[in-house]
């Protein structure tokens, strides 16, 4: 847990720059969860908040499920759309480059490897692709355990290499299926709630993905949180869980995209509380599941841009806010400095 001793020192600080209390919305509370970040890795009030190397990992990893019609792509998109990021052509590309953002591709278990010896594509394969969670569990315990220590591990590197936020985003085709049947199990929502139309499948294709959900998720009742990532998770996500441990041990924000993302962020609440405390949600997606993801997380995400890419765009296009939370917190002037006074 962070400490929160820092607390009232942070909040006095921003309470005293030009602006009439509360008049930055937001930004006040998100300048208050830097400092507070900062402040617990620094072990004192800091009054100055840099951002270092800001990071985004773009997670992939191919899902059985997909193989049922849930998705309007299939399988082999993902390792194309991953090709793309290492040449440099996708949207998560586009947006990184005009935010000065390093990015890092994993294979988690895309089902075609790619061999490429780019220097920001990293192989952490736990399988080729999970089972289709529908007939039978997605994926082992032991393959749920050491993707949670691969992403851990990551996060960690990345973090000693001098980053200081990370953004996490995702690329898998049929990801939104394991991301709505976790929400549906470890919240106890039906999982027509949950379900969504991911790339906009057809309602007949709709219809066919909440049975398929349900049947998975029939299959959680009553087990742990590592049990129900077996059942219904993917390669991709139990790396993300790991990722958010790692930067919650570390003390280094975190950029949450979307639906999938929060699903990873959720399951890595429920393994560790405390590592809430760095999360920043940067969007609400356009994804039906993604509100009831936010609402269970207490979160307040910063845009509504009605985003359902995934990849990580979304966070990476609320970076800009977290730099403007940070400038203000570190360089904006007091009301003595300035010589305002208010009666």
């Amino acid at each position: 847990m962070l400490d929160q001793r820092y607390s009232d020192a942070i909040w006095h600080r921003i309470h005293q720059k030009t602006k009439p209390q509360g008049s930055l919305g937001q930004l006040e509370s998100l300048a208050h969860q830097l400092a507070l970040i900062a402040s617990n890795r620094h072990g004192d009030v800091v009054t100055n908040i840099s951002i270092h190397q800001p990071t985004a990992i773009v997670f992939a990893a191919d899902h059985g499920i997909a193989d049922q019609g849930v998705s309007i792509a299939p399988s082999a998109v993902t390792q194309q759309m991953v090709l793309n990021f290492l040449a440099g052509g996708a949207a998560i590309n586009c947006f990184c480059s005009v935010n000065d953002v390093a990015l890092k591709v994993v294979d988690c278990g895309i089902l075609v490897p790619i061999e490429s010896d780019h220097e920001h594509f990293l192989i952490q394969r736990l399988g080729e692709r999970t089972a289709n969670f529908a007939e039978q569990p997605a994926m082992s315990l032991l393959q749920v355990e050491r993707g949670i220590e691969l992403g851990k591990q990551l996060v960690t590197d990345i973090i000693a290499s001098g980053s200081n936020i990370v953004m996490f985003g995702e690329m898998g085709i049929g990801n939104t299926s394991s991301a709505a049947a976790l929400l549906a199990a470890l919240s106890g929502r039906d999982a027509s709630a949950c379900v969504g139309r991911g790339t906009g499948i057809s309602d007949k294709q709709l219809e066919k993905k909440i049975a398929l959900v349900a049947q998975g998720v029939a299959r959680c009742q009553g087990k742990k949180v590592s049990e129900i990532l077996a059942e219904v998770g993917g390669y991709e996500i139990v790396q993300m869980v790991g990722g958010f441990l790692a930067a919650g041990e570390n003390k280094v924000p975190v950029l949450v995209d979307g639906f999938i993302v929060s699903a990873a962020a959720y399951v890595a609440t429920l393994i560790e509380p405390s590592c809430r405390e760095v999360m920043i949600f940067a969007h609400q997606s356009h994804e039906i599941g993604h509100q009831y993801l936010l609402a269970e997380l207490h979160a307040e995400p910063l845009l509504d841009l009605s985003l359902r890419l995934g990849e990580g765009t979304g966070a990476v296009l609320a970076l800009p806010l977290v730099r403007a939370a940070a400038e203000f917190y570190s360089n904006m002037a007091s009301f003595e400095q300035a010589g305002v006074v208010v009666d």
